[in-house]
Order: C-alpha cells, then sequence, then structure tokens
C-alpha cells in the first residue's frame, strides 16, 4: 500500500485488505449465527456499501433476499446534515427482519432516516451492519449491531468509501494524510 492522490488531497494507508477480510467474514458468521432462524432482507446503502455488501453476501449462507437503497449526505469530506433519497425502497417489507448494510456510520443522520423509513413501513425488527463506525461521531441511539472496526473520526476512502466520487475502487482504506 502507498500513499494516493484524489483530486486535491492525499491519502495514506490504513486498513489493509486482508484485515478487512478477516472483519467481513467475523461479521458474515455472527449473522449467520443470530439470524439462522429468520430469512432476511438485506438492504444495501448504495454507493459506498457495495464492495462491503458483496464481501459480507458472499459470506452469508442462511436463507435472504438483498434489495439496495440510495441516499446521499455528503459533499465532499464533510457530511451536509441533510439527506436525500436518490433511490427508493420498493420492495415488500411488512413484517421482515431488514439488516441495513452500510459502509460507514459516522453522524448517524442517513442512519437515522433510513430507520424511519423502515419504522413506517411496519418491518418485524431492524438490524444495522456497517463495516465501519466512528464512535466519537455517532450521537444517535440507533443501535449498530454488526461493526466490523472502529475508526476515529477521521476521514477515510478505499473500499466503497469515496471523496467527490474518487477511491471507491481501491481494495484497502486510506486515511486523509493530515
Amino acid at each position: 500500500m502507498q500513499q494516493v492522490t484524489l483530486k486535491d488531497k492525499t491519502f495514506v494507508p490504513y486498513i489493509t485488505a486482508d484485515k478487512i477480510s478477516v472483519s467481513v467474514n467475523n461479521l458474515a458468521q455472527k449473522i449467520n449465527t443470530d439470524l439462522v432462524n429468520d430469512m432476511p432482507l438485506f438492504l444495501v446503502v448504495l454507493n459506498g456499501s457495495f464492495m462491503f455488501a458483496a464481501d459480507l453476501l458472499k459470506e452469508v449462507t442462511i436463507p435472504c433476499e438483498i434489495s439496495f437503497i440510495k441516499l446521499a449526505s455528503y459533499h465532499g469530506t464533510s457530511s451536509s446534515g441533510t439527506v436525500t433519497e436518490m433511490i427508493g425502497l420498493t420492495d415488500e417489507i411488512k413484517g421482515r427482519t431488514v439488516v441495513v448494510v452500510e459502509d460507514i456510520v459516522d453522524t448517524g443522520v442517513t442512519l437515522e432516516k433510513l430507520v424511519s423509513l423502515l419504522n413506517k413501513k411496519e418491518v418485524k425488527q431492524i438490524k444495522v451492519a456497517s463495516f465501519l463506525l466512528k464512535p466519537d461521531a455517532y450521537k444517535k441511539d440507533i443501535p449498530v449491531d454488526y461493526v466490523g472496526m472502529e475508526i476515529p473520526n477521521d476521514f477515510v476512502v478505499g473500499y466503497g468509501l469515496d471523496y467527490d466520487g474518487l477511491g471507491r475502487n481501491m481494495k484497502e482504506i486510506y486515511v486523509l494524510h493530515k
């Protein structure tokens, strides 16, 4: 892993692909155990969660379904504080267990909006699986049930996470160089 430059920012290596893989496999095993008697719908939050979701769901062995929703709250390196629904949920989810698949939970604004939308649809239960969690930034009361890794409140890219649309395709995670 070497440092990378995306537009006007430099990022340095942070989490290797091997560490990511181990973490994702551990999360999948927990989900397989916890939801063995359920048939959850995995609701993948686009765009950032696509790599995590693909890797996670390759290791989920219980019967399940997958759907996608696109919400946006970021501009550049900071959250806008408002969430826009760009692609909506069309599946019938009343009475279902829904596992929200997030790339990263930081402020929790996006998660809060999504949970509110799901609760209006009378789901059985909501579980949240996030590859990364920034506990110092997260101030909401919604439990994050499955966390791959906790990180400081730093800006990261790679493994689906981006800076102005760039960097999602990197298999490792990089942190903004200070």
